[in-house]
């Protein structure tokens, strides 16, 4: 099971990006899904959450700007973000709960991390 995250770039201020999270692999099912961020000297912090069932939460600092949303039928997560600043300059990942075969086929619950991908916005 991998999770592979792209859609990075260098953006304006103001500009915009989506962000994608594909889930690969044996999967029964996707629970929640998560957006980190990690700035350069900072610590990961949260920046999205969605529900299996679509439920939505984000941080303050993004609220009004980023949309978080899933395609189930392609097991993807996407982070809508608009109206960039500076500080979205981060290196974004997607964390999953998730539910899997493993390699001798037993069912495994586990949360996964994408491999991250680079957001950088001039101003």
């Amino acid at each position: 099971v991998q999770l592979q995250a792209s859609g990075g770039g260098l953006a304006q201020t103001g500009g915009s990006l989506r962000l994608s999270c594909v889930v690969s692999g044996s999967i029964i099912r996707i629970n929640a899904v998560d957006w980190y961020r990690q700035a350069p000297g900072k610590q990961r912090e949260p920046v999205a959450a969605i529900t299996s069932a679509g439920s939505t939460n984000y941080a303050d600092s993004v609220k009004g700007r980023f949309t978080i949303s899933r395609d189930n039928a392609k097991n993807t997560v996407y982070l809508q973000m608009n109206s960039l600043k500076p500080e979205d300059t981060a290196i974004y990942y997607c964390y999953a709960d998730l539910n899997y075969y493993s390699s001798n086929e037993e069912i495994v619950a586990h949360k996964k991390w994408g491999q991250g991908t680079q957001v950088t916005v001039s101003s």
